[in-house]
């Protein structure tokens, strides 16, 4: 069931929820950040504080010393199944245990897509190319290994955007939620074929929280004629100043938890001798 706060016919109650989502957003990227021991290993005050975050915007970063010589993947498990989580989205470029290390590839399968480059990512959410049955809710994110140079986040609240189009015009939403919204054409690629998806970039999940299904690359996809407008506020909207996108670099012993917002990658410079390493985990679920 939808809640009526986003039903475009109930102004009232989008109104009250509107004003408390506003009134609880972190004002810059340090409100996101928990001190946390261990991630495989967090505290109930630990979980708690990163459950606050995200009940406010949807993420949070955690901060630990690194440890080495501890298997980081199975410590990412570890706190996604902390956080409620237990489907992995086990994508074709992940490793046998479902979670991808995103590091610099000069060669082989992985070298050919831009997540295993030095080049940067535009915004998006994850699995904006998955079918219906395998929507990509919840993100995890663990550093290993920094970059030489560059590599920053650009992070944005799916719900802030989502008030700022309705504020702008509610037919932005409208439209943005209709079946055909966005189509992503499907992939041949030996290894890694898939079929188009097509389907809405805003809707509900069965517990009433929102979720957005997005890319802003202008190459393999395609807009309805509805929708190409809305599209293009949103370009706008991210492309300009907002209080409410939050820039960050994560140190080896950071990661972020998140519902899948919208986020980019900046372009970086990799040092071979101590290359930029990610652990990155993809869930169904949605972390409540």
């Amino acid at each position: 069931m939808i809640p009526s706060y986003f039903r475009l016919d109930d102004r009232d109650a989008y109104g009250r929820w509107r004003e408390s989502r506003l009134a609880r957003a972190p004002r810059d990227v340090g409100d996101l950040v928990v001190e946390v021991g261990d991630i495989a290993a967090l505290s109930g005050a630990e979980l708690a504080a990163l459950r606050d975050r995200l009940g406010r915007c949807n993420m949070a970063v955690y901060a630990e010393r690194p440890k080495p010589g501890r298997d980081d993947k199975a410590a990412l498990k570890s706190l996604g199944a902390r956080l409620g989580l237990a489907t992995l989205d086990a994508n074709a470029l992940a490793d046998d245990d479902g979670i991808t290390p995103l590091a610099v590839h000069r060669e082989g399968q992985r070298a050919r897509y831009i997540p295993y480059t030095e080049r940067p990512i535009t915004w998006h959410t994850d699995g904006y190319y998955n079918p219906p049955e395998r929507i990509v809710r919840a993100l995890l994110l663990h550093c290993a290994g920094k970059a030489a140079e560059g590599g920053a986040n650009r992070l944005m609240d799916h719900e802030m955007l989502y008030i700022l189009l309705r504020d702008q015009d509610p037919e932005l939403i409208r439209v943005l939620m209709q079946p055909d919204a966005m189509t992503i054409p499907g992939n041949d690629e030996e290894g890694l074929t898939r079929p188009a998806t097509v389907g809405p970039v805003f809707s509900v999940n069965a517990d009433g929280s929102l979720h957005m299904r997005y890319t802003a690359r202008s190459r393999n996809v395609v807009w309805s004629e509805a929708a190409a407008p809305a599209a293009a506020a949103i370009r706008r909207l991210l492309d300009g100043p907002s209080p409410h996108i939050f820039e960050h670099v994560l140190e080896p012993g950071q990661g972020l938890v998140s519902n899948n917002p919208l986020h980019t990658r900046e372009p970086f410079k990799d040092d071979p001798a101590s290359p930029r390493l990610l652990y990155r985990a993809r869930y169904h679920e949605r972390i409540s």
